[in-house]
């Protein structure tokens, strides 16, 4: 390949990106599987049919190695291969069809070859029991409610069946083939047939004995505790709590993309007055919920959630509009609040959805312009402004010592959900900003949108690109480094009060959290982001995939975010560091300036980026910054004053609606005897 001219190289590392991309595989390492794998399964009836034992046994081989391998690497296109019929039982049952077939051109016994067509036969049936079994027990351990920091020992669960029998137990039972296969292989070379018949007992005999112990795991489980008796004990530990303030969150497509719309507000629910908990209707969000001492309660369906006692919640907060909101909105008793996740320019800060809740609640003033540009939709009364809790970590600039080599932040929103709300600086100039800082001796943090890339393939190309030009996974970090990160996180996720396993295991895991475990939990955050940066001090450039470092952190070492028009640049406003907005059309600064409130106080970036050198000026010469006091001017327009906090104004916005929702409820007590 090295050989070939530089277009040529190119043209062909293109091709093998496409392909790639196709099979839904990540790199080279993983294509080389997808075709050993493909060419094992092709060999199979053609070395069985020659017949070629030697040759058949070394594909056969091939196929299984390379089948577990692609498991754990490539699970994408494992899960294409499920779409086109050919799933994980499928292939094992080719495999044993072929082997039966050579078998049969090699002149095997009669006796050898029906009592290997039983016993696999027999096996896959034990198999089809099993699956039915272990389906039997997962439904059975489905609970109409899962709850995070409530003591659930009151109610009797019984424990999960043992990770050897219930997890991936059709990868283990469908291998339990290997004596029968690994048998007859050897009595086929040999010729004696001890070897076959010996390893069809130990298949059958393995597969038998799983069936019967999770047979004894199913009469355990029969014992569960029904709907109204989880239910009405979940009620008993709220009674007990007491909750004032739900957050309430649902989205269709819960992933941890998503949570970061209610991880952002835990730690302002924590520190209120009144009593919250946080209320869930999708499974999945407890897998990515970060680590709280506020109760938590999941409630897939509507009936169930109509079944637990809320009675006493005066403030439902909602980060997002979805539709299972109107279950909650139902509950006339409550105050309703759209508290949103981010406070951006774009239409969905200000939709008109939003009428349907009693409250809106806006960081400072433009928030409250925003919607009433929304005409005869939102009252002024109704919205109320809070600032922006979340905000406290980020330093401001007075703080932040730049270095001698700038850092710039580049943090691009995501496509959204159809090509009118595309936002998205990637498709159009994504690829040349970063090649134009490059060229500019800087150093780049590079965090996009956890979404992007989910709607366009456009956006998801040109995020591989940038991460290809960053380079960033070439990074070496020390051993010792690498170590302590990793041992930080999984003392993390301890502390996070995440249970692995169904609704039954975390129910019975529930606990009221340690108290001293907040304080644990933040020292390891710090000490987590100071090794992260302090590892990779060396490092040109920063791709940031994961939840950590955080998006704050992140603000804190730049020294200027380029980014689009999104609630990323309202948030770094509280810095009072130079930010960029993309105009991606290259709008007229004052048209663009007219229609995006942040850009107030932001250097504007014409698609071409040819005006980054001079922008880059008022990081290198902190004198020369012409928006410097623009951006002190939209600070307190954006996010409101320093003063009171916005902790202590949220707070108090909390406490004034929940006494109105309380006096409201004393009226309509009072009103039937007036």
């Amino acid at each position: 390949m090295y050989n070939l001219q530089p277009s040529t190289r190119v043209e062909l590392a293109m091709n093998i990106r496409r392909l790639c991309a196709v099979l839904r595989v990540s790199g080279k390492a993983e294509l080389l599987l997808v075709i050993l794998f493909a060419a094992g399964f092709a060999a199979l009836p053609v070395l069985a049919l020659l017949p070629s034992l030697w040759g058949f046994t070394a594909a056969w081989a091939v196929t299984y190695l390379a089948d577990e391998a692609l498991h754990s690497r490539a699970p994408g296109f494992v899960r294409r291969l499920a779409t086109l019929q050919l799933s994980r039982t499928m292939r094992f049952a080719v495999r044993t069809v072929m082997l039966l077939a050579l078998a049969d051109r090699t002149d095997a016994p009669d006796g050898v070859l029906i009592t290997g067509l039983a016993v696999l036969s027999a096996h896959f049936l034990l198999v089809m029991m099993y699956s039915a079994l272990h389906h039997a027990i997962r439904r059975r351990r489905v609970l109409p409610v899962v709850v995070r920091n409530l003591d659930m020992s009151g109610i009797d669960i019984p424990e999960r069946p043992p990770a050897l029998l219930y997890r991936r137990f059709l990868r283990k039972l469908l291998h339990l083939d290997l004596p029968a296969h690994a048998g007859l292989i050897v009595a086929l070379a040999t010729g004696s047939w001890y070897a076959a018949y010996a390893g069809y007992a130990l298949t059958i005999g393995a597969a038998s004995v799983a069936l019967a112990a999770l047979l004894g795991q199913f009469r355990a489980v029969r014992r569960m505790p029904g709907r109204d008796a989880v239910i009405a004990e979940v009620n008993r530990q709220l009674a007990a709590h007491r909750p004032e303030v739900a957050l309430y969150f649902s989205f269709a497509a819960v992933s941890r993309d998503f949570m970061y719309q209610v991880n952002m507000w835990i730690e302002t629910l924590e520190r209120l007055d009144r009593r919250p908990v946080i209320v869930l209707r999708e499974r999945a969000s407890f897998r990515f919920l970060a680590r709280t001492r506020i109760p938590v309660v999941c409630v897939p369906k509507a009936d169930d959630l109509a079944e637990l006692d809320l009675s006493g919640v005066e403030v439902v907060l909602y980060p997002g509009n979805a539709g299972k909101n109107v279950h909650m909105l139902r509950v006339a008793e409550a105050k309703h609040v759209f508290i949103g996740h981010g406070d951006s320019d774009k239409l969905a800060s200000s939709n008109r959805v939003s009428k349907v809740y009693d409250e809106i609640w806006v960081a400072g003033k433009a928030g409250r312009d925003r919607y009433q540009r929304v005409r005869h939709a939102i009252s002024d009364e109704a919205i109320v402004e809070v600032g922006r809790p979340q905000l406290a970590p980020v330093r401001s600039h007075a703080e932040h010592v730049p270095g001698p080599v700038p850092v710039v932040l580049y943090a691009p929103t995501w496509e959204g959900w159809s090509d009118d709300d595309c936002h998205t600086s990637l498709i159009p100039m994504g690829v040349p900003l970063i090649e134009g800082l490059l060229a500019e001796n800087v150093r780049i943090i590079y965090k996009p949108h956890p979404l992007t890339g989910k709607r366009s393939a456009e956006a998801a190309a040109a995020d591989r690109t940038i991460r290809e030009l960053l380079r960033a996974d070439d990074v070496k970090v020390a051993d010792a480094a690498r170590s302590r990160l990793q041992e930080i996180s999984a003392r993390l996720d301890e502390l996070s009060g995440r249970h692995e396993g169904d609704d039954a295991q975390q129910l019975r895991e529930a606990r009221v959290p340690d108290a001293d475990g907040a304080a644990e939990w933040q020292e390891l955050r710090d000490e987590w982001h100071r090794i992260f940066w302090a590892s990779r001090s060396g490092a040109r450039h920063h791709v940031i995939l994961e939840q950590l470092p955080t998006l704050y952190e992140c603000f804190n070492q730049a020294d200027l975010l380029v980014s689009d028009v999104s609630s990323v640049v309202a948030d770094f406003v509280a810095s009072l560091k130079p930010y960029v907005l993309t105009n991606a059309q290259d709008l007229p600064d004052e048209e663009f300036r007219a229609a995006y409130t942040t850009a107030g106080g932001a250097y504007l970036l014409d698609r071409a980026c040819t005006r980054l050198p001079e922008i880059l000026r008022s990081v290198r010469e902190p004198l020369h910054d012409p928006m410097a006091a623009r951006r002190r001017t939209l600070k307190e327009y954006v996010l409101g004053p320093d003063r009171p906090t916005s902790m202590e104004r949220f707070n108090a916005a909390v406490n004034d609606l929940a006494d109105r929702s309380t006096a409201e409820r004393a009226e309509d007590l009072l009103a039937p005897l007036a």
